[in-house]
């Protein structure tokens, strides 16, 4: 069948809008698939209609009204199942990790070579944007995790794992590798991981892995073919998807299947204290809400069908855990009679498609056509009609009453995001090109090459602290360094579209941005 599951723009505000999550573009660039067997995991990441933290601030009513499947879990466990149970094969080991450093450029290898091992660890987890977890210890270690007890100096990125209490630690990938980042400097579950360093850690895990002569793992083989992530922060997480997904039948047995081509392209992670608003998720809106769907990413060849149903249960509850999240407060100091001023502002020309906030909160869901929103257009490409079909017709797409769920088999644009805690989720737009929501406001200040240099929140503009420079430097050996500049020239990247600002006055741009920090 097929349908329109955009909201309507409601009638309490004009048409004109600011839609804050999208980035602009270039044609698609299209890449030969050389081949999807090395992949080992799947990151987490608008029509016609098939049907076929412990440290973040959380409502634990869950489910909650806003939840048209009712799922009941218990969000402790899920958080817990995050951090301490594997659902995928180990990465590399504790040793591996611990001994990376050796493989570093200098002059940073000399610092390490003379630093303690924790200031060693330290050091790593800056490099790649790893953070140590809220919370060490499990709280139901005999269900959940074979290790004993969690050393503070492990990441909330990943879970690390003694088996049977004895012989080496591995380390596994989770969810909070692009979902669990910082807000300006303090780690936060749910937040985007705007550090995150993919692609350096996996060629850096690889040459350490030769040094020890320690096997590689598919996502070393992977890496060679197919990108991570060229800038920091971003990663290629939906051509993970497709792949992943190409190879599986709709009852989830191994097939043989590799897509003829793929359309790579980084995306920035979006922050998880949006999912309970959002009915429909991922940036286009295509897939239907549901803890089915979020399994989608463990797609790999050792988890067969049989591993789905089986930890269906789990899922359960890791959805409850992230409908519980909400966004941090700001604490910094806000002009309230500006911030009034910028609600109105707010109410006439963004909120029919970002929504409101404050005693009535209304979401509209509402997907802008490409041609309007003008932003970035590779990542709608990316996914083709085909792939989505193909997991419309899966058994992913299938609520907890056993109905098949709506899918948008072939989206116009992207969705307006829910605004709340967007100060604290830049960069912007769904590339993340956008550093500020200054940026956002102004649309012809838009930095081309930009690199965060602080991370400090920066209050004047509303997000990152940036410089902004003519090229990215040719003296810079560092790839890890080079990979933290943002170039909008390049395919994926684009920083255009999202000109709505620019009916504005300035007296009002800078209004709204004073409210934004209010929500």
């Amino acid at each position: 069948m097929t349908d329109r599951i955009v909201a309507h723009r409601p009638a309490f505000v004009r048409s004109s809008n600011l839609v804050l999550s999208f980035a602009s573009g270039f044609q698609p660039h299209r890449f030969r698939a050389l081949t999807l067997c090395g992949l080992t995991w799947l990151i987490a990441g608008s029509g016609s209609v098939s049907r076929g933290s412990e440290g973040a601030i959380r409502d634990r009513s869950v489910p909650t009204s806003e939840d048209p499947h009712a799922i009941t879990g218990d969000p402790e466990r899920g958080f817990d199942l995050l951090v301490n149970r594997p659902f995928l094969p180990p990465d590399f080991s504790e040793e591996v990790f611990d001994n990376v450093w050796r493989v570093w450029p200098q002059p940073l290898r000399d610092q390490a070579a003379v630093a303690t091992s924790e200031e060693r660890r330290r050091m790593a987890f800056e490099r790649y944007g790893l953070t140590p977890r809220p919370d060490a210890e499990s709280s139901d270690q005999e269900s959940i995790g074979k290790r004993s007890s969690q050393s503070p100096q492990d990441p909330l990125q990943y879970v690390v794992e003694q088996p049977d209490g004895a012989g080496e630690s591995t380390w596994t990938m989770n969810c909070f590798s692009c979902h669990g980042g910082t807000v300006y400097g303090e780690p936060y579950p749910g937040a985007p991981n705007n550090r995150f360093a993919l692609q350096t850690l996996t060629e850096e895990i690889r040459a350490a892995k030769l040094r020890l002569a320690k096997p590689w793992s598919r996502m070393d083989y992977g890496s060679l073919v197919i990108p991570l992530g060229s800038t920091h922060g971003t990663t290629n997480a939906v051509v993970f998807g497709v792949g992943l997904m190409a190879r599986r039948d709709a009852d989830l047995n191994l097939i043989d299947g590799i897509p003829r081509s793929l359309v790579h392209h980084d995306m920035d992670a979006p922050p998880w204290w949006h999912f309970h608003k959002r009915p429909y998720l991922y940036i286009d809106g295509f897939a239907e809400r549901g803890h089915r769907g979020l399994m989608q990413f463990t797609l790999v060849p050792e988890n067969g069908p049989d591993f789905y149903r089986r930890h269906e249960h789990d899922f359960r509850d890791i959805y409850a855990y992230l409908m519980s999240l909400r966004p941090p407060q700001y604490t910094g100091p806000i002009d309230r009679p500006l911030a009034e001023r910028g609600e109105g502002v707010f109410l006439d020309h963004c909120a029919s498609c970002h929504g409101t906030y404050g005693d009535a909160p209304y979401y509209p869901n509402v997907r802008v056509p490409l041609e309007e929103i003008g932003t970035d257009p590779i990542r709608l490409a990316a996914l083709p009609a085909k792939g989505r079909k193909k997991y419309a017709e899966s058994w992913f797409a299938i609520d907890a009453s056993g109905q098949r769920q709506r899918t948008v088999i072939d989206p116009d644009g992207y969705v307006a995001p829910p605004l709340d805690g967007v100060w604290a989720s830049a960069p912007y737009f769904h590339n993340g090109s956008v550093p500020t929501l200054w940026h956002v406001l102004n649309p012809d200040q838009r930095p081309a090459i930009w690199r965060r240099t602080r991370q400090e929140f920066d209050a004047e503009k509303g997000g990152l602290t940036i410089e902004s420079v003519d090229r990215v430097p040719l003296s810079e050996t560092d790839v890890a360094v080079r990979r933290q500049y943002f170039d909008t020239s390049r395919p994926g990247k684009s920083r255009a579209g999202h000109t709505f600002p620019e009916r504005l006055s300035d007296e009002e741009k800078w209004a709204v941005l004073e409210y934004l920090k209010t929500l």
